[in-house]
């Protein structure tokens, strides 16, 4: 949970600039007057829009758990944000649009043919329902746990593995089948069919286009999965080797890169634990894959420079989580929805600077709070 909360306060705090700078760089790059500062009219409705997200968000954050918390955040704030603009609260008087098509750039326009989007007469409730029967499940199963209660408590303790004296490959392991949140999306997805009235083959194109928005995480994500258990359980045997100034025979891989970070950056280590993170996602895709790489290297890390491992696991969470604006794989898939492939570096080169913005106020952040003497959870070396 500290560790839930330290990743929601730092995004939080970095929030109220980076979505102004973002709509900023929209002006300067597609506005019809190339200024940064037509962003300035809209401004109060950003501030408005961050101020009901970020509430949401860090209640979620400190009170329920990590699931939901950017879900149920991003659902509820979508529907007031589209409510609040159709009303006209807090909208700039000067609507601000793009240039005529004639003044584009040719990097703005589609080089092949892109289908128009499916025309629907579903009513939002409906559209939403399944997110809705999503943040019931997860928030009710989760409160109901946190407040001891046995039908939660049992729900959690089913699991399917080993258990604790069957051994594959020297590890322990345990899936906790019902409290897994994808068995919830799976679910939630087959009630779906039927609350949407979905023919045959609208279910199969659905489940198609799924599976292919998906394969590249899972395929990172199974060999990620892999290549961690190596880096953590995998040790040199040789009694007499010294790997590393202070580090003998039998520590692993990871220990030995941890060793090797710390040493280099010592006290600055602060600075690139977010870009480990953001390197994570930019080469996988995916911020599940960053953690699941790197969040075990930061903890030893941390551990070795005596600094607080929540905060600095927080730093990478929150390192992947900005790194998906510079990611090869959601760029990509950008760039073919949109009809555009062929711009994928002049859209990261963009993307860049408010990345490096966003790492630089999530290190300040955690860096004040250090500077305070804030340890969320004190562990021994």
């Amino acid at each position: 949970m500290a560790l839930t909360q330290w990743s929601a306060f730092n995004l939080t705090v970095g929030s109220f600039f980076i979505l102004i700078i973002c709509v900023g760089l929209m002006c300067k790059v597609f506005g019809p007057n190339k200024r940064f500062g037509d962003v300035v009219p809209v401004i109060p409705f950003i501030i408005f829009v961050l101020v009901v997200f970020n509430i949401i968000y860090l209640l979620i954050a400190s009170f329920i758990g990590p699931e939901l918390v950017s879900l149920v955040a991003g659902v509820i704030t979508l529907l007031v944000g589209l409510g609040t603009a159709r009303a006209g609260f807090l909208q700039p008087k000067e609507i601000w649009t793009f240039a005529e098509k004639s003044q584009w750039e040719e990097s703005w326009l589609a080089k092949s043919e892109v289908s128009a989007p499916k025309v629907s007469d579903m009513n939002i409730i409906k559209a939403f329902l399944p997110y809705f029967i999503i943040i019931l499940v997860l928030v009710g199963t989760r409160v109901s746990q946190n407040v001891g209660m046995d039908w939660a408590n049992a729900m959690k303790s089913f699991t399917i593995g080993t258990g604790e004296s069957g051994i594959i490959l020297g590890q322990n392991w345990n899936w906790a089948v019902l409290w897994s949140p994808g068995l919830v999306f799976v679910l939630t997805a087959l009630i779906t069919v039927a609350l949407h009235g979905m023919q045959g083959g609208e279910v199969k194109q659905a489940w198609i286009n799924s599976l292919k928005q998906v394969k590249g995480a899972a395929i990172a994500l199974f060999f990620g999965v892999a290549m961690v258990n190596i880096f953590r359980y995998t040790g040199m045997t040789n009694p007499d080797l010294v790997l590393v100034d202070g580090l003998g025979a039998g520590a692993s891989m990871l220990t030995v890169m941890a060793k090797g970070l710390a040493d280099l950056f010592q006290g600055a280590y602060v600075i690139v634990a977010p870009l480990i993170g953001v390197l994570g996602a930019f080469m996988s895709g995916s911020n599940t894959v960053s953690n699941t790489l790197f969040a075990p290297l930061q903890f030893e890390t941390a551990t070795m420079l005596g600094m607080s491992q929540v905060l600095i696991v927080a730093l990478q969470n929150n390192g992947g989580a900005i790194g998906n604006m510079v990611c090869v794989n959601n760029v990509v898939a950008a760039c073919a929805t949109t009809g555009t492939s062929g711009n994928e570096g002049l859209i990261i080169k963009t993307n860049v600077l408010p990345m490096i913005i966003y790492c630089v106020i999530v290190v300040a952040v955690v860096a004040v709070a250090m500077a305070l003497g804030v340890n969320p959870v004190p562990l021994a070396a």
